[in-house]
């Protein structure tokens, strides 16, 4: 990293041909531009947060968690091109830093749209933000056409395959009512998700293991940064209104779910992204539901604190769910990860019985434990499966690498 952030040690070329990068390159870290930017999702993820948070709160929870869904998976989906891409082809040169420029000013401009979906859902607003990032994408490819002779026909397809859909996003937006585009959003980002499967099915790009394994590193740490500031927040206005004793457990119990999510996430072995062709895209997309679920916990731990200390305008199981649901699902997206090659008996099962312990502390609610209470035993009881996995590391069970349970 130390080396990546050193930007004056070269000559600054205009554009340099996008032939590749070296995928066994050695120490390739994330550079500075790529940090950058990250913080302009930090906005958008925050946004999108907050606005399930009180969509849940104002018994919006259906249409809220939809919308929550659409706008993450159109962050994650801008992230995702723009981190593979650059792990192949980032040159550093001026025209690639003026593209990547241009995706951060329709990032931006996405981010400024995320209150319009969340409170009246209206999409026109991040549609025209990421055409402007779409628009730095399809550039982009067009470079490695005429600089990548192996690769061209799989830039060409990304290119006209980006071009194509991203048309379709505005053409039926202007012109079907929202309902229907909203119906339509379903084929259309089935053809997202498996573009990059048509695109690189004679040649894969030349991506980077150890470089893609830091920049989805660094994602979780956004997520995990924005969970832990809607829980202070949220901790704040309790203070405020003096309603401190209320919300003791939440707070203690979110941290110990917050810091077992980093635990789980991060003590893991190689994630062994060439072990085939198709498993890099499986390991993305289960990146999709980690990330979109941490999110969401930080939301739901604020919703439950300001119930605590509002006396519950929400059910008590619903607030709880706002926790219980996405912990849930970010423990059985990491645990699909790796239950495929770890032949730990504590490990293989440890995941599915914690996530039944989490299923029934929620449904703990309906003869009357408190929201605060249940999140309390959540964090509690993720913090018995990090002891454990510590507890089987520190015995030298680790096999082939550390495995979360």
């Amino acid at each position: 990293m130390s080396q990546q952030l050193l930007l004056g040690h070269r000559r600054m070329r205009l554009a340099v041909p996008l032939v590749g990068r070296d995928p066994d390159q050695h120490d390739r870290g994330a550079t500075p531009l790529e940090l950058f930017f990250d913080l302009v999702f930090v906005v958008a993820v925050a946004l999108a947060a907050e606005g399930l948070h009180h969509s849940i709160a104002e018994a919006h929870t259906a249409e809220g968690l939809v919308r929550f869904v659409m706008i993450f998976c159109a962050i994650y989906w801008a992230w995702v091109n723009f981190t593979w891409f650059s792990s192949a082809y980032d040159t550093d040169d001026v025209l690639f830093r003026a593209l990547t420029f241009l995706s951060m000013t329709g990032a931006l401009v996405f981010a400024a749209g995320v209150p319009r979906v969340m409170a009246d859902g209206d999409f026109s607003v991040i549609v025209a933000g990421y055409t402007l990032m779409r628009v730095a994408q399809i550039l982009t490819w067009l470079r490695v056409v005429r600089g990548d002779e192996v690769r061209r026909a799989t830039a060409v397809r990304y290119a006209g395959g980006l071009a194509v859909v991203q048309t379709a996003w505005v053409l039926t937006l202007l012109v079907l009512a929202t309902p229907v585009w909203l119906a339509v959003c379903v084929p259309l980002a089935v053809v997202e998700v498996l573009l990059p499967l048509w695109a690189e099915r004679s040649e894969a790009i030349p991506w980077h293991a150890d470089h893609i394994a830091e920049r989805y590193g660094l994602f979780m740490i956004i997520v995990l940064g924005e969970s832990v500031l809607a829980t202070s927040r949220a901790v704040q206005t309790a203070l405020d209104e003096g309603a401190a004793g209320a919300f003791a457990p939440v707070f203690v119990g979110g941290l110990l779910v917050l810091f077992s999510v980093w635990w789980a996430y991060f003590e893991r072995p190689g994630d062994h992204l060439g072990s085939s062709r198709w498993w890099p895209y499986a390991w993305s997309y289960l990146h999709l539901v980690m990330f979109a679920a941490v999110a969401a916990v930080g939301a739901g731990l604020a919703l439950v604190i300001e119930e605590a200390a509002h006396h519950g305008e929400v059910s008590a199981t619903t607030a709880a769910a706002a926790v219980t649901v996405p912990y849930g699902l970010f423990l059985l997206s990491l645990w699909g990860m790796y239950v495929r090659r770890d032949e730990h008996a504590v490990r293989r099962f440890g995941v599915p019985v914690v996530v039944a312990v989490v299923a029934a502390l929620t449904l703990a609610t309906r003869v009357g434990m408190a929201p605060g209470t249940v999140v309390l035993a959540v964090g509690l009881t993720a913090a018995a499966l990090v002891v454990v996995e510590a507890w089987v590391r520190l015995r030298g069970g680790d096999g082939d690498g550390a495995v979360p349970v």
